[in-house]
């Protein structure tokens, strides 16, 4: 008889990256469910037990406590079981892996009795449901989570709307998406659980299940339509390879239809469970096994720390044997799910505890920084590691190669294979666009689209004159938009230039003819002599668009001239915003207070003939630059409000040796059919009330809290706020040149505007600004603590150094420390020294003669 395959796609960790999942088998959710840490916390959550520095009085901080501990619990995605790369993100949901099954969420503590009884019922009723039933469990409120098998053929939602109703609570929308997540509750909070809760089915109901979603039209896993490149599901099943759960690196991880290990006990320890190296824990599911070049690393390390020779998985010493570890360099040579594995191999008997695990998390949320150079120590340790790995699989591959003549894989095409960003493709623009937009990117390669279609806001909207728009916070914008475009070099960024030409034509006419106005006078200026009476500056000198190198005081002047019009530029390379730094990054400064309403701005001078004025910014702009550049160019002001405020975006890499991608002929009829929705923008003044597009911005708003509250990603928000005033903006733009009248087009390319905007933000900036707000955080999470008492009772000076950098302190003051101890003595040489150097080497060890773990005290 063939057993049952578990999978499950679980963030074991407590405080755990919201946007990390990996596949587990559910001997590791028993573990955690299982473990007193989250029962306490469940306990707390529900106000069983108090949580400690919290007023119980205090309702409000009791709740904003309850609340802080719920998001800090593990969780897990029922739907899907392998999310690529570990990212839960919709489009990393792997529809190979879809569970066929789904969660009710009961919110309301009335119905949850109910509920219970009537979920029994259904299971064993003659409707759809009879079976059905897979897990019954408390939330962490104590309301109701109940885990269902979809009907054949069924989706989540129409599943979702179906058995609420059934069952007679109301359907709630947010439960349907591929990435949800639940939070885990305690094993005593477990009601009922089948053998086949997340369980990978057979394959020949897989196959059923597929063929039934691909009849309708839809996705192997009922997700949209069915495209040309979607995976298909043979009647006969002769693509078996297709019905597997892919693993992480892009080996099938079990069939469909595989006998292993049936689910563990609620009571049962990863230790008992020989199959979950292979099938199962956080680091398992189908992935690859340690790096042979990790593994020694690892113990290349292990020797650093001084700790070369020991028994470094001892209860007692083990925490801070692996700190010591990863402080001496581990941490700084592979990923944190790279060590994880290593640590399974290296240290089993403490990988299997919560401690481990959170250590490592922490760790790498603390110090993991690879912007920082490596040390001579961690470089040659690294080389070294790697010289010993190829040795080792040089040495194994000439064997294969006489065993069966195979030819040996180039490590040059694994290494093509294994390096490289896997960042999930940008979100793709909606097949039917605005006329306006349709009309500007018509000459365009298809490649370039996006990024045109994003580079067309900041000259259109600089027609505008003293026209409003008002925003849902009921304060009234301006159209201020400015976009930068980020992309490789050679990519092709001049692609926007050509449209922008066209749009700014009107503007530059009349610009011309006032730069010759400007330059005749400034001519009569320089023939008169000092003493002579000089005419004063010509009035109405409006000049839009400036260049590229122009002065802070200049700036100054053209703004107060353009008599409340927009100055406009375009920049080829974004640090021509320097001519404009003035005393101080007064290129920030003008960058952020040209998105804001109602900004001033302006410099006073003593001298008769130098700029004296005081101005409201109106500047549209459009800029580009390599990737690199521009995250160089603004990593000194992540936080401080310039990259909210502009609108991103980005160009593809192409394949090498691809085909030059081939533009359309901009004519006479392309400049034509742009006349009318260019004079629409010129004519228009005042308050204009777009109810269309304000009903889009307060949808749009909703979205990113939403998904701002799933992912707990605080950067993401933060970013969302402006991306949506931007969205809005252009919105209203698009409405005004298509003569005040709304299109049904715009509202799904705005809502691609806006998701395109936040990718690119996330992609090039958000790590960044997650670690600058990270060490901005200065609040201390601890009291002082006795580090000697933490410390095992033998300990090595690299043990020391990995306590003091996980408490703040500096590495320098670990020699001095350790002379005090000595001639306090609370600790003593564990050897007979009879050196003079007055510093510790890493390998120095040392015996605590005062607060040990025994309790004895040791005389010196």
């Amino acid at each position: 008889m063939t057993e049952t395959q578990h999978v499950i796609a679980l963030n074991p960790y407590r405080k755990g990256n919201k946007g990390k999942v990996f596949s587990n088998s559910m001997a590791v959710y028993d573990k955690v469910i299982a473990s007193p840490e989250i029962r306490k916390m469940i306990q707390q959550i529900r106000g069983e037990l108090p949580i400690p520095k919290v007023n119980a009085n205090d309702a409000e901080a009791v709740k904003k406590a309850q609340d802080r501990l719920k998001s800090e619990l593990p969780f897990f995605c029922p739907h899907y079981g392998i999310f690529k790369n570990n990212v839960r993100r919709q489009e990393n949901a792997q529809p190979e892996s879809f569970m066929f099954q789904t969660i009710i969420d009961v919110d309301d503590r009335e119905y949850v009795d109910k509920a219970i009884e009537k979920a029994r019922e259904l299971n064993c009723s003659d409707s759809i449901w009879n079976g059905s039933l897979l897990h019954l469990c408390y939330s962490a409120r104590k309301k109701l989570h109940i885990g269902i098998r979809l009907p054949v053929g069924m989706t989540i939602e129409e599943t979702q709307k179906a058995y609420c109703e059934a069952l007679g609570v109301p359907y709630d929308e947010s439960c349907i998406t591929p990435e949800r997540m639940i939070y885990l509750t305690d094993k005593d909070s477990e009601i009922y659980r089948s053998k086949m809760w997340c369980a990978v089915l057979s394959e020949k109901e897989i196959l059923m299940r597929r063929q039934a979603y691909l009849d309708r039209g839809l996705t192997v896993d009922g997700r949209g339509k069915v495209n040309s490149l979607q995976l298909k599901v043979n009647d006969n099943g002769k693509n078996n390879e297709n019905n597997r759960l892919s693993g992480n690196d892009g080996n099938p991880a079990v069939s469909a239809g595989s006998a292993v290990q049936p689910a563990q006990p609620g009571d049962s320890h990863g230790a008992d469970a020989p199959h979950i190296g292979h099938s199962g824990g956080n680091q398992d599911a189908g992935r690859l096994e340690a790096r042979e070049k990790n593994l020694i690393a690892f113990d290349l390390f292990t020797q650093a720390a001084g700790l070369g020779g020991m028994e470094i998985d001892t209860v007692g010493s083990r925490h801070s044997s692996l700190l010591a570890i990863m402080s001496a360099g581990a941490s700084r040579v592979m990923e944190e799910e790279e060590l994880m594995k290593v640590v399974r191999v290296k240290m089993p008997s403490y990988y299997q505890e919560n401690d481990c695990h959170q250590l490592i998390h922490d760790f790498y949320a603390k110090y993991a920084d690879n912007t920082k150079p490596m040390s001579r120590e961690v470089m040659r340790v690294n080389a070294l590691a790697e010289q010993k790995a190829s040795q080792q699989v040089n040495s194994l591959q000439l064997k294969v190669n006489r065993a069966d003549g195979n030819h040996a894989v180039q490590s040059s095409n694994l290494k093509v294979q294994s390096t490289g960003e896997d960042y999930p493709d940008p979100p793709e623009m909606p097949k039917k666009l605005p006329k306006l937009v349709e009309l500007l990117i018509s000459r365009t390669p298809e490649i370039y689209k996006p990024a045109v279609a994003h580079a067309i806001f900041p000259p259109l909207a600089t027609h505008l004159w003293k026209t409003r728009f008002r925003y849902i916070d009921n304060v009234e914008h301006e159209a201020r938009l400015m976009t930068l475009l980020l992309a490789g070099t050679g990519a092709g960024k001049s692609s926007v230039n050509r449209p922008i030409d066209f749009i700014m034509e009107d503007i530059r006419l009349r610009d011309a003819e006032n730069l010759k106005r400007e330059k005749a006078w400034k001519d009569e200026m320089l023939r008169k002599g000092a003493n002579k009476d000089k005419r004063k500056r010509p009035e109405n000198l409006i000049i839009q668009e400036i260049d590229a190198d122009m002065t802070n005081p200049a700036f100054v002047m053209r703004t107060a001239e353009a008599q409340e019009h927009f100055l406009y530029t375009s920049l080829n390379e974004l640090d021509q915003f320097d001519a404009l730094k003035g005393s101080g990054s007064q290129q920030f400064r003008i960058m952020c207070l040209a998105a804001d309403p109602g900004n001033k701005y302006g410099q006073t001078r003593v001298g008769t003939m130098s700029v004296t004025e005081r101005v409201t910014i109106r500047f549209n702009w459009n800029a580009s630059t390599t990737i690199q550049k521009g995250q160089r160019y603004f990593s000194k002001v992540l936080t401080d409000g310039p990259i909210s405020r502009i609108n991103f975006c980005t160009i593809p890499e192409r394949e090498i040796g691809e085909d030059m991608p081939v533009y359309g002929t901009y004519d006479e009829s392309y400049r034509e059919a742009l006349r009318p929705y260019i004079e629409n923008l010129n004519k228009v003044t005042g308050l204009i009330e777009c109810k269309e597009a304000f009903q889009l911005a307060l949808k749009l708003k909703d979205e990113n809290a939403e998904f701002a509250r799933l992912s707990q990603d605080r950067t993401f928000e933060n970013l969302s706020f402006r991306a949506n005033v931007i969205a809005y903006l252009k919105a209203c733009v698009l409405y005004v040149a298509n003569g005040c009248k709304w299109e049904p087009e715009i509202d799904e390319f705005i809502r691609w505007s806006e998701q395109y905007d936040l990718y690119c933000k996330m992609r090039f900036f958000g790590d960044m600004i997650a670690k600058e707000n990270f060490m901005a955080e200065k609040s201390s999470k601890r009291g002082p603590q006795n580090l000697l008492q933490i410390l095992p009772d033998n300990f090595t000076a690299a043990q020391l150094l990995a306590i003091r950098l996980e408490h703040g302190l500096d590495a320098k003051g670990t020699d001095m420390m350790i002379r005090q101890w000595l001639h306090r003595n609370y600790i003593r040489r564990a050897y007979q020294y009879t050196g003079k150097r007055d510093s510790c080497d890493s390998c120095d060890s040392f015996e605590k003669l005062k607060y040990r773990h025994d309790g004895m005290v040791i005389k010196s």
